[in-house]
């Protein structure tokens, strides 16, 4: 999905892309790779300096997803890989709102987390702090409210001994 996100960012003309909650910063450079004008944000100050030693390079910077460091409308591209997991369910709306309000019309967002089969999120214990897990057509809801319109997913085995479903969506802002 990540490079069929970077390939459908590189159509829209606007090669802008910021990866939300980056960690580490590898996916952040896998998206410079495939030819994108990549950038990283995380909230914590360890991980930022992790990334920015691992890729010299790119940029990475320290923010919040509730309040991204990008002007109204101008990314292409905006990828959020398990980073909106520990959000709990009445602050996604907020979060997601913030994701649209970067992305400029035609831009793309990929958001990826642990799906479940049930009706609503469930709460779980994560390493680091709680995170919550969501059904695929709850979390694809939450993402038509948000402005956006979902087009593609993918749900695939359990990679966690939870037996959550690895659950993709790609959606787009009209």
């Amino acid at each position: 999905m990540i490079g069929t996100f970077a390939e459908l960012v590189r159509a829209s003309g606007n090669l802008r892309a910021a990866d939300v909650g980056c960690g580490p910063g590898h996916l952040t450079a896998m998206l410079h790779d495939l030819g994108l004008d990549a950038f990283g944000l995380d909230l914590s100050p360890a991980m930022i300096a992790h990334a920015r030693r691992a890729h010299p390079a790119l940029r990475f910077d320290e923010a919040r997803m509730e309040a991204l460091p990008a002007e109204d409308g101008a990314l292409g591209g905006v990828l959020a890989h398990y980073s909106m997991i520990h959000t709990p369910p009445g602050e996604l709306p907020a979060l997601l709102a913030e994701q649209v309000r970067v992305l400029a019309p035609g831009g793309l967002l990929l958001v990826s987390f642990f799906g479940t089969e049930g009706p609503e999120p469930v709460r779980f214990d994560h390493k680091v702090t709680p995170a919550y897990s969501w059904p695929a057509d709850r979390f694809a809801e939450l993402l038509a409210e948000a402005g956006l319109v979902t087009f593609a997913r993918l749900l695939h085995d359990p990679a966690s001994e939870r037996g959550f479903l690895d659950t993709h969506l790609l959606a787009r802002r009209p």
